[in-house]
């Protein structure tokens, strides 16, 4: 192992070659090429069958039967346009990754005639053999069978790896009496359960509100290292950390890589990766150096939770495929390292109605934004009665380990909302709220040359520590890994 460690040390100061990232001038032009988006279905369906998708995406309504074979056909004329051979039910299981069993438009009549389609059976549902899933030890052989049910709220998508072209459909994955065998079909219960609930206590405030839609904007850190290095770390390999080995002589002690210049063989890679993402529709905006050596984070505009989620999951297959091409290695787990900084996948979560209010924007006048006030006061309930459920969520081997050092370390969740919305929250409770003057903005005036712009203050500081914070119109779950 140490003669191969050499030998990538030596192949790491000699190599010259770089990938080329042919990255275009606007990333406008390639967001969502490889989606089949409402645009897309609406160039390929009929207007029956394009109709009862939006209504289905846009309003939860069952798309019928009868028109899933036109919605199917659509599907596959838009995929075979642009390559498809192959079509998948791509979901979740209990794994901690995506799975998927590619099938072919391709198959024979019965007179022996070769012909492609894709039929509405096909696009809604599957049999995979869930025997294996989540482990081959957990279910009864005789009690196998599981099935894929299409989620048509997440669009399906165009997967290329090399010159292959598949057709992937989110799913759900249940057994045969119909337990989750899977993350999607829990969450998606439990977003329609918080759309039912929001909605009834919108009424209160405005009836014109019809849904309600929880938002999540997720933050992905991960390592990256030269996958010759890797390669001569047996433990990596297996496991995605390493397990023993010596500290090194310069680590986390200065955390100057924090925000520092991105190495330009890690640039290309990032290039590579939100190119790709970009025609999947996984709307990146932000990248940078995180604070541990060799670490760094990406994390896109906000979208709907359910889809949010699918990105995410999306986006770690995209970046281990990208990262091959670059003779690296992405390190994904939460803590790789011992001594410095793990990586997090901090959640940024809202909820925001079909009116378009957000519902946890206190706007100008807090005190008197009585809707933000409930779901303000109503999420910090939550937090205090089912705190257990919320440490249970994130708790790990990998993620207790990262959760330890300088990572949101209590143990005990809790909320953190600031000074000035505290004070908000005495004044209601002890009835003084119109002797509560609310804050105008605040402007932080700097001492210097007089062409720097005066600063725009936050309501809050930041708070690193707390595991559930507010941050201006959203909590921060700052525990998950």
């Amino acid at each position: 192992m140490q003669s191969l460690r050499f030998k990538a040390i030596d192949n790491l100061t000699s190599a010259k070659d770089e990938v080329t990232v042919n990255s275009p001038a606007k990333i406008t032009a390639i967001f969502g090429e490889n989606v089949f988006t409402l645009q897309a279905a609406r160039e390929h369906l009929s207007d029956d069958a394009f109709k009862s998708l939006n209504s289905s995406i846009k309003s939860g309504q069952k798309i019928d039967r009868s028109l899933a074979n036109q919605v199917a056909a659509g599907m596959r004329h838009w995929a075979q346009s642009k390559g498809v051979t192959h079509y998948t039910h791509w979901f979740q299981p209990l794994t901690g990754t995506s799975a998927e069993k590619h099938d072919s438009f391709f198959t024979l009549k019965s007179d022996g005639s070769p012909i492609e389609e894709f039929d509405g059976n096909a696009l809604t549902q599957q049999e995979p053999d869930a025997s294996s899933f989540p482990s081959g030890g957990i279910r009864a052989t005789f009690e196998a069978r599981g099935y894929t049910a299409w989620d048509p709220t997440s669009p399906a998508f165009i997967m290329n790896i090399g010159q292959g072209h598949t057709l992937c459909i989110p799913t759900i994955f249940v057994s045969y009496t119909g337990e989750c065998l899977d993350y999607k079909a829990p969450l998606l219960k439990s977003i329609e359960a918080l759309n039912k609930a929001a909605v009834d206590v919108c009424h209160f405030f405005d009836k014109n509100v019809g849904k309600v839609t929880a938002t999540l904007g997720w933050e992905q850190e991960y390592f990256v290292i030269d996958e010759g290095l890797a390669n001569a770390r047996p433990d990596i390999i297996m496991t995605g950390r390493t397990v023993f080995g010596h500290s090194p002589a310069k680590g986390q002690q200065l955390e100057d890589h924090y925000f520092g210049s991105i190495p330009e063989r890690v640039y290309a890679f990032m290039r590579d990766f939100e190119h790709e993402s970009y025609k999947l529709g996984i709307p990146l905006r932000t990248r940078h150096n995180e604070v541990a050596p060799a670490q760094f984070e990406c994390a896109p505009i906000f979208e709907e939770l359910n889809l949010a989620v699918d990105h995410n999951t999306l986006l770690m297959d995209v970046m281990a495929r990208v990262a091959k091409r670059h003779r690296l290695r992405v390190l994904l787990h939460e803590k790789p390292f011992a001594g410095i900084n793990g990586s997090g996948k901090h959640n940024n979560w809202s909820m925001a109605t079909d009116t378009g209010v957000n519902l946890l924007a206190p706007g100008k006048t807090p005190k008197t934004n009585f809707m933000f006030l409930a779901f303000f006061v109503n999420t910090i309930k939550a937090v205090h009665d089912h705190a257990d459920l919320l440490r249970a969520a994130i708790a790990s081997a990998g993620n207790d380990h990262r959760l330890g050092a300088n990572e949101a370390p209590p143990a005990i969740i809790s909320a953190y909302i600031g000074r000035y919305l505290s004070k908000v929250l005495d004044a209601v409770e002890s009835r003084v709220g119109d002797k509560f003057d609310e804050q105008d903005e605040v402007m932080l005036k700097l001492d210097i040359h007089k062409n720097i712009p005066e600063l725009l203050l936050d309501n809050t500081d930041r708070n690193r520590t707390s595991p559930f914070a507010f941050t201006g119109n959203k909590f921060e779950f700052r525990h998950h890994g």
